[in-house]
């Protein structure tokens, strides 16, 4: 079956969600934003709710609302108001402390029967370096070297619990990461792979790559969960899923777009006009930019190969930072899935509606009902842990790098 989790960013993914009619634009500041849609999501039956996160006062918030409520803390209460559902935190390997962390998420995961991941981040950016009193961004290969010894002692921390030990044998390790090193560490210590990919093959391959690393770190390759960020856009017709697109592009704040592209690439986009293309000679190979490498690569192979002006460019990513965006009937968007899996491309996805709460309403009203037509996606739960919605095993303990 696919696995499915809605990722709740802010009031959607799209830069001008926010600004979407009927939306209220400042209900990410609410518990109750929160709580509502995971109610929804466990509704649908769904694997899980994602939250993403950074330990960041990000200048964008000036354009758009932010992800301002710390996950753990939003984890619980939605731990509280739910069963079944599984909960998942992005929480920084680069700021935070092992210990520490090992008791506040092995905590979490006790206390929620066993329904607690890991989202494992290296967070890119000098944002979040200034917030932290450091004069600039740590070093990438530094950032994942941490990162390894990092996850293995946590995980260690957790294996050794023997007072409120984890009801799922320990929570999972969810990573996000696709240049080399982030590969690498995947192969290493995640279980569910958060992806990004605008291609079928280019995703197939990634998918066969991470597998086959795994077992060289004696892993089995069916410890691994790839599930790409799929951004939708669900409309009763094309038609309608169009002009919804359109009115989102129109909504999206023009500094926060260019911003967030140029912190993506790592470059000044001062002085450059919509009409004209990113000149070729400012991009550097994916694996030398210091910033996150994965949103690199992806936004590079779409100006290496379709060329498109920065106004085009910045409207096709919509301020969303470039996972796919599907437009389209809940036919359509189903037809996409099940291409995409049965492709073997993704075991499923980590969904990203295009404005909360209703693009998420709109999704498990009529995506995920035509999944399970189609016979793609569970009609009940048959677990009770995260692990065993994923059909997980427990793996072995990772090694702690030194």
């Amino acid at each position: 079956m696919l696995h499915i989790n809605v990722n709740i960013l802010n009031a959607g993914v799209f830069g001008g969600s926010w600004r979407f009619p009927g939306i209220d634009g400042l209900g990410a500041y609410t518990i109750e934003h929160y709580t509502a849609i995971a109610k929804k999501a466990e509704q649908a039956k769904l694997d899980a709710v994602f939250l993403a996160d950074g330990p960041v006062l990000d200048p964008s918030v000036r354009h758009r609302p932010g992800n301002n409520l710390e996950p753990t803390t939003v984890l619980a209460r939605i731990a509280a108001q739910t069963q079944r559902i599984g909960l998942i935190g992005t929480l920084s390997s680069s700021y935070n402390d092992p210990v520490e962390l090992a008791r506040r998420l092995g905590d979490l995961d006790h206390v929620s029967g066993g329904r607690f991941g890991w989202n494992v981040v290296t967070t890119a950016g000098p944002s979040a370096a200034r917030n932290f009193g450091r004069a600039g961004e740590p070093e990438h290969s530094w950032r994942y070297r941490r990162a390894a010894s990092f996850t293995a002692q946590v995980v260690a921390a957790w294996a050794n619990r023997t007072e409120l030990a984890s009801p799922q044998g320990r929570p999972v390790v969810v990573q996000a990461g696709g240049s080399s090193a982030g590969k690498r560490l995947a192969a290493q210590v995640g279980e569910v792979i958060f992806s990004a990919d605008q291609d079928l093959e280019h995703a197939r391959a990634f998918r066969r790559e991470l597998r086959a690393r795994a077992a060289g770190f004696g892993r089995r390759p069916d410890e691994i969960v790839v599930l790409p960020g799929l951004s939708t856009v669900v409309g009763s017709t094309e038609a309608e899923a169009r002009k919804r697109r359109e009115v989102l592009d129109d909504l999206l704040p023009d500094a926060y777009a260019r911003g967030r592209l140029a912190g993506q690439l790592g470059i000044s986009l001062d002085g450059l006009s919509d009409d004209e293309p990113i000149p070729a000679e400012l991009l550097v190979d994916p694996d030398e930019a210091g910033g996150s490498q994965t949103f690199y690569r992806v936004v590079k192979e779409i100006i290496d190969r379709d060329q498109p002006t920065l106004g085009q460019l910045l409207k096709r990513l919509s301020g969303g930072g470039g996972h796919r965006i599907v437009t389209g009937t809940p036919e359509q968007i189903a037809d996409d899935i099940e291409t995409w899996y049965r492709a073997g491309a993704a075991d499923g996805f980590n969904v990203m509606p295009d404005v909360l709460p209703a693009g998420f309403d709109d999704f498990a009203d009529h995506v995920v009902p035509e999944l399970q037509r189609r016979g793609l996606f569970r009609t009940e739960y048959d677990a009770a842990t995260l692990r065993g919605h994923l059909g997980l095993g427990l793996p072995a303990l990772p090694e702690v790098v030194s």
